[in-house]
């Protein structure tokens, strides 16, 4: 019993001094280059932006397909993946997301269905593995 004792109590000591070493700073994603503005015409921006596009229609509640109408502004960092924040302005189509087609959607404009927002998506992405992920996505009326 007092053998059964010893071992409990020394694999708590045990889990105690793991979690009190455990270093918080560990955790923190390392920047290994700081926010740089760059071309929004980087063929790496251009999916990252398609990537963030489809992920924002497909959660969106919009029965209209939303698309870029102007890019305001890129940046790149780099951790252990490239990073990349990206500012737009985007608008309702005239293409439904039922559509399979939206290669001839045009900005609604002048009539009650027309809407604009601001968005700003931060897509992580290694591009070399096609990997991309939208880590944040935030949107508001123009």
């Amino acid at each position: 019993m007092t053998r059964l004792w010893g071992s409990c109590l020394f694999l708590l000591t045990l889990v105690v001094a793991l979690v009190a070493s455990t270093d918080p700073d560990k955790n923190k994603v390392k920047v290994l280059r700081e926010l740089k503005v760059i071309d929004a015409s980087n063929y790496n921006v251009k999916q990252c932006l398609w990537f963030a596009m489809q992920e924002y229609n497909k959660e969106s509640e919009d029965k209209y397909i939303f698309h870029v109408v102007k890019i305001v502004q890129v940046q790149l960092q780099v951790t252990d993946r490239l990073e990349y924040f990206i500012d737009v302005e985007i608008a309702r189509s005239n293409c439904r997301k039922l559509s399979n087609s939206n290669e001839n959607c045009v900005t609604q404009e002048n009539s009650k269905l027309a809407k604009k927002l601001t968005c700003s998506f931060i897509v992580g992405a290694l591009p070399w593995n096609a990997e991309f992920t939208v880590m944040k996505m935030q949107c508001e009326d123009l």
